[in-house]
C-alpha cells in the first residue's frame, strides 16, 4: 500500500472537505467575515484534516504490512483468516468476519476431499488385495505346465500382475511416510530379484542382462524395487530390434551411489529427457508403442522424491566409460551407441555419516 493508491481511494473525501471549504469561505464572506479569519479557518482546516490523512495513511499501511506478512509466513495461505492483527474499525472485522467464515468452508471442502481420497484409496488397496489371489493361483498353476501355452498365459497374468502393482503404489504415493521402512538394503540382491521377477518376459523379447550392483543403501526395499522394476520393463518395451541388452549397475559418487539401468533400445530425444517425468507424457516413440501410458516414469519420479531419491535421464551415449565394480563386458560405447541410462542417485545418509 503507497500513499498515491491510498490518496485515490480517499479522493471523494478529499473533493467532500475541499468543497465544504469553498462553500464556509463564500457564506463567511458574503457575511463581511474578514478576510483574515477566513484564511485562518481555512488553513487550521486544511491542516487538521491532513493530520487525520497522514495518521490514518500509516495506521492502514502497518496493519496491511502485518497482514501481508502473515499471509508470506503461512505454508497454507487459507489460514489467513484467523490470524488477522486485531482492528477496532468496524470494516476490517466485518472482513475479518467474512474471511473466516470462507476459510471454513474451504478447509470443511478440504477435509471432505481428504476423507473422499482416503476411501478410494483404501477401496483401490482393498481391490489390489482381492486381485492378487486369483493372479497368483493362476500363476502357480501355469508353473505345474512347462509347455509354450502356459508361458504364455503366464507372461501375460505377469504383465496384468505389474499393472495392478501400479495401480497399487499410485494410490498409496501421496502418503509413503505411513507404508514404508528405511534400512540397509542390498541392491545386488533387490536387482537379480526385479530380473527374475520378469525372466520370461525377457526370455520372450531375447534381452539379455548383466547385473553388477555391488554397493549398498539405506532405502526401503520394497519401493526401490517397484521403481526398478518399471526401468526394466521400460528398457524391454522400447527395445532395439536386434541383440537387445540390458545392463543394472552400481558406482559410487562423492555424494553417495547410484544406480544405473543402462539399455542399447532406441533411446530417448535429447528435447525429451526432461520431459518423460511428466504425467502422461508418452513422446515420440511412445506413440510408435501403443501400450505407452506416460505412467510408469511419472510414477517413478514421485516416489523418489518422496524417498528423496534424485532420479533422471540420459542418452546411452552419454553414459560414463568406466561403470560398476569392472565386472561388466560388451558395452559398446564406441560409434553410433544409443540406448537410454535411468539414473538413480542415493545420497549418503546421515546415520552412515554419524557411524563412521
Amino acid at each position: 500500500m503507497n500513499a498515491v493508491d491510498f490518496i485515490k481511494d480517499k479522493l471523494l473525501l478529499l473533493l467532500l472537505h475541499a468543497v465544504c471549504m469553498i462553500a464556509l469561505a463564500a457564506f463567511l464572506r458574503l457575511t463581511n467575515y474578514p478576510d483574515y479569519y477566513i484564511c485562518l479557518i481555512g488553513i487550521c482546516w486544511a491542516l487538521a484534516v491532513s493530520l487525520w490523512f497522514l495518521a490514518e495513511y500509516l495506521a492502514r499501511k502497518k496493519y496491511f504490512s502485518q497482514s501481508r506478512q502473515i499471509l508470506d509466513s503461512l505454508d497454507k495461505k487459507y489460514l489467513l483468516g484467523g490470524l488477522l492483527p486485531h482492528s477496532f474499525r468496524l470494516e476490517d472485522q466485518l472482513y475479518q468476519d467474512m474471511i473466516r467464515r470462507s476459510n471454513k468452508s474451504v478447509i470443511e471442502r478440504i477435509h471432505e476431499i481428504e476423507e473422499q481420497q482416503k476411501d478410494y484409496r483404501e477401496y483401490i488397496e482393498s481391490w489390489v488385495h482381492e486381485m492378487k489371489a486369483p493372479i497368483t493361483s493362476v500363476c502357480l498353476s501355469c508353473e505345474k505346465g512347462k509347455d509354450m501355452r502356459t508361458r504364455r498365459i503366464s507372461q501375460q497374468m505377469q504383465k496384468i500382475e505389474n499393472y495392478v502393482d501400479m495401480a497399487l503404489y499410485y494410490a498409496r504415493s501421496d502418503a509413503v511416510y505411513k507404508d514404508y521402512m528405511i534400512k540397509k538394503a542390498c541392491l545386488q540382491k533387490t536387482a537379480e530379484e526385479v530380473v527374475c521377477k520378469n525372466k520370461y518376459y525377457l526370455i520372450q523379447n531375447g534381452v539379455q542382462v548383466q547385473v553388477d550392483c555391488m554397493d549398498s543403501v539405506y532405502t526401503d526395499v520394497k519401493w526401490i524395487a517397484f521403481i526398478l522394476n518399471q526401468l526394466v520393463l521400460n528398457a524391454v518395451k522400447y527395445k532395439s530390434g536386434s541383440h537387445p541388452h540390458l545392463w543394472i549397475y552400481t558406482e559410487k559418487w562423492e555424494g553417495g551411489v547410484r544406480l544405473s539401468v543402462l539399455d542399447n533400445g532406441i533411446g530417448i530425444e535429447d528435447d525429451e529427457k526432461e520431459r518423460i517425468f511428466e504425467k502422461g507424457f508418452t513422446g515420440r516413440n511412445g506413440r510408435k508403442y501403443k501400450q505407452a501410458t506416460g505412467m510408469g516414469l511419472y510414477l517413478c519420479k514421485k516416489l523418489c522424491l518422496k524417498l528423496g531419491i534424485h532420479i533422471y535421464a540420459r542418452p546411452g551415449k552419454e553414459a560414463d566409460r568406466c561403470h560398476g565394480n569392472g565386472n561388466l563386458d560388451g558395452i559398446p560405447f564406441q560409434g553410433d551407441f544409443t540406448g537410454t541410462e535411468m539414473i538413480l542417485e542415493f545420497p549418503v545418509s546421515r546415520y552412515q555419516i554419524r557411524s563412521h
